[in-house]
């Protein structure tokens, strides 16, 4: 009993670090990434639909995106939601692609951005904090219920310490990439 709760505790602890992994992504460090363009979503036939799914985005230089629509009636909807985003980027049509010019971070964007960053993280560490948490409760219950001892229930709170601890450890660590990525000139 306490190897599965440890076990889905892990699982899920992975999963609030992977999801923490791809806000890093989205953030712009100066290089061009297709995964900026992530979270846009596009006003197509009035229902919100994300870029990815109307256009493929590309990089082919480390300071251009290229994005080309499937459909040309969705050319103004696109361009409008890339204006509209929160990422500064001017887009311009020639016809049949969308040409991106990631321009060079400012210092004061760059703090911007590791601000940014450092709040994702404290996401993902407080998500991490709720799942130790809800395994220590099926522990406790577990133990009051008789299923286990409470030598049992004792280790399992300490290997699920050491699984919370290590999990931080790498969210510290993928911020620590991440701010050196976006404060790198």
């Amino acid at each position: 009993m306490t190897d599965e709760v440890l076990a889905d505790a892990k699982a899920r602890m992975g999963k609030a670090i992977e999801a923490t992994r791809r806000e890093f992504a989205t953030l712009r460090a100066g290089r061009a990434n297709p995964a900026l363009l992530e979270h846009v979503r596009v006003d197509y036939y009035g229902a919100p639909t994300p870029l990815q799914q109307l256009a493929s985005t590309t990089a082919p230089e480390p300071r251009l995106l290229v994005v080309k629509p499937f459909d040309r009636n969705a050319v103004r909807e696109i361009e409008r939601a890339i204006l509209q985003s929160d990422l500064g980027l001017n887009p311009s049509f020639d016809g049949t692609v969308f040409r991106i010019p990631i321009p060079p971070l400012t210092e004061e964007r760059r703090r911007d951005l590791v601000r940014l960053a450092r709040r994702h993280a404290e996401e993902g560490r407080v998500a991490i904090r709720n799942i130790r948490r809800e395994a220590k409760e099926m522990l406790e219950q577990l133990e009051q219920e008789g299923e286990i001892s409470e030598d049992e229930s004792h280790r399992g709170l300490e290997r699920l310490q050491q699984q919370t601890d290590e999990a931080i450890a790498q969210l510290d660590r993928l911020l620590q990439a991440k701010e050196q990525e976006i404060m790198e000139v």
